[in-house]
């Protein structure tokens, strides 16, 4: 396994509408070292594809073990064809599901979209197709939205060739990386959320730099997951002038998923 000096917590929570709705989370995230580096990704289904989390599911593996597969042949990270042969690798793949499964399953089930990064002990690199967020020592960078809420899906190179690539969003040296977070979109809601009320809670939600900042969260590998949850959950209060019970809904109207590295504590 890599020897590189970060930790790791990651978390998905299905947004309250799509819970609403009876529909599954159609987010998804993977992450995996290997002796070469660090590769992860999250990954958002499009929201009107009947089985599209399928597609986020398998198209982040896909990510991962691709960018993996590529290190191991030596392929530099911050060579100019990482990104275009990484790209290649997945829409190959997705090109042989549809192949398998039909035309149809394209917009059905392989449209989703992008954000990851590829950690080595020299170089990091963050990239992205679509929409989504993230930030680097602090630093927040949103991506989209897009108009007609249409982000570029990877998948989109299956019907036209060179629709869509993976794009590079920052190459940092790996010595001056001390956090870094991925967030699908749900994560952009979650931001905009630092004054607002935790349910149930004499709380704020608090910043992004929580994730990153906050020892619990690498201490405890469900902690993430906990506090995604804990906003997301729908309370309950007795009005009593009223003699009803209100329901307050939880914060987080779409599925949230973040991946979030920090430089391990106390080690260089």
């Amino acid at each position: 396994m890599s020897s590189l000096p970060f930790e790791l917590a990651a978390a998905t929570v299905m947004g309250r509408e799509h819970a609403r709705a009876g529909r599954n989370n159609q987010d998804a995230l993977w992450a995996r070292a290997s002796e070469h580096g660090l590769a992860a990704v999250v990954a958002d289904g499009c929201g009107s594809g009947a089985q599209s989390e399928l597609g986020a599911q398998l198209g982040a593996r896909r990510v991962v073990e691709g960018a993996l597969s590529l290190l191991g042949q030596q392929v530099p990270v911050d060579s100019p064809g990482f990104l275009q042969r990484l790209g290649a690798d997945v829409l190959c793949f997705l090109q042989a599901l549809s192949g398998e499964l039909g035309q149809r399953s394209i917009g059905e089930a392989l449209l989703f979209t992008l954000v990851g990064a590829v950690v080595t002990p020299e170089h990091t690199l963050v990239f992205s197709a679509g929409d989504g967020l993230w930030a680097l020592n602090g630093e927040v960078h949103r991506l989209g939205p897009f108009p007609g809420n249409a982000p570029p899906y990877l998948a989109y190179g299956l019907l036209k060739p060179g629709a869509v690539s993976l794009r590079a969003q920052a190459l940092q040296r790996t010595g001056e990386v001390d956090s870094l977070l991925l967030g699908t979109d749900g994560v952009c809601d979650l931001e905009g959320l630092a004054e607002a009320r935790v349910p149930e809670r004499d709380e704020p939600v608090g910043p992004l730099s929580q994730f990153w900042s906050d020892d619990r969260f690498f201490s405890n590998p469900d902690a993430l997951r906990r506090r995604l949850a804990l906003l997301n959950r729908e309370s309950v209060r007795a009005d009593f002038p009223a003699q009803r019970l209100v329901r307050v809904p939880g914060l987080l109207s779409d599925d949230t998923t973040l991946v979030v590295l920090r430089r391990r504590q106390g080690r260089a």
